[in-house]
């Protein structure tokens, strides 16, 4: 038997609810995971809510996690039985015991990094890797701007950008968020509950502004982010935190300095198995030479995944959080 996270319809966090089922078992290409830590991901809300629509309902949540290979299909090369391995895509169902997943959405797990280090950072370090590293391919020298500069995602960006020798300025709610990304490698920090962000940007850089935003949080943040972008910059939206984005007249790129517009994603990135680890060999590198460190801020048992998505969704959190069942 295994326990899983759940829910029957969209809304609050009082639709998840902790069920016993059967494991399934892996059918050809695919590998079951007994997870040791699950991780926590705003993605994860948007499907609860219905922002993101399930495959179907009733539905498993959560796409990340880490933990030992205990069953194996047929055609399954890389993988073995007893495995250390970390996903960070594939099918909902990851805030569980056992996830059954394909196996080329799963990497196996050096030495160097623990499982909740993994769940923390697996989807949120691919992500900082395809935004720095792809989406942008920052050399060095560049000023951009990060909003949610304290978060999981943040965070990682926060320090990658440093090692990069990137100006990153960080968007934060709190003095305590701001002390964090400094700690963290940021160039600086604005607190938006407090100061207007893009006059402060004008400020910081002295009238240059961005090569390049990066925003998750979506229809609060659409206009500051691009009054914060030099001409022929990139905004790059990668996430809807306060709300999709939509109603936007193309127009308004012209207006403001001919702008750059895109809206990425992990899966548009990590599309095969050798750009997926790619990705990972990097991120991985970037753990074991120091210059990341993850902070798994926050642990929850599985069967309070809904408290850990309130604490997230309220901005109430810094760092990365965990599941563990």
């Amino acid at each position: 038997m295994s326990q899983r996270i759940q829910f029957a319809q969209t809304g609050g966090s009082e639709v998840l609810e902790l069920v016993t089922t059967t494991a399934d078992e892996p059918a050809a290409g695919e590998v079951r995971i007994a997870n040791k830590a699950v991780g926590l991901n705003f993605i994860d809300i948007y499907f609860r809510t219905g922002l993101y629509p399930a495959p179907a309902l009733p539905s498993g949540l959560g796409t990340e996690g880490a933990g030992v290979v205990d069953a194996v299909g047929e055609n399954v090369t890389h993988l073995s039985v007893g495995d250390r391995v970390a996903y960070a895509q594939g099918p909902l169902g990851a805030y569980a015991e056992h996830h059954v997943l394909p196996a080329a959405k799963v990497v196996k797990l050096p030495d160097f990094i623990d499982f909740e280090t993994a769940a923390a950072s697996m989807l949120k370090g691919l992500t900082v890797q395809y935004l720095l590293r792809q989406t942008y391919e920052l050399k060095g020298g560049e000023t951009i701007l990060f909003h949610a500069a304290a978060g999981g995602v943040g965070s990682i960006a926060c320090q990658w950008a440093k090692a990069l020798g990137v100006k990153l300025i960080g968007t934060v709610s709190s003095q305590e968020k701001a002390d964090l990304a400094m700690q963290n490698g940021a160039w600086a920090t604005i607190n938006y509950t407090e100061e207007d962000v893009a006059e402060r940007v004008r400020e910081l850089t002295n009238g240059e502004m961005c090569d390049v935003v990066y925003d998750s949080v979506g229809k609060d943040t659409w206009e500051v982010s691009l009054n914060c972008l030099k001409p022929r910059a990139l905004m790059v939206s990668f996430g809807n935190a306060s709300g999709p984005v939509d109603g936007v007249n193309i127009g308004i790129l012209n207006q403001k300095g001919s702008l750059f517009v895109t809206r990425p994603s992990l899966n548009g990135y990590a599309d095969t198995r050798e750009r997926l680890e790619m990705m990972c060999e990097e991120f991985f590198g970037m753990i074991e030479s120091g210059k990341i460190k993850i902070d798994v801020a926050n642990r929850y048992p599985l069967a309070d995944a809904g408290k850990a998505q309130d604490a997230l969704q309220s901005r109430k959190t810094t760092g990365s959080t965990v599941l563990l069942p």
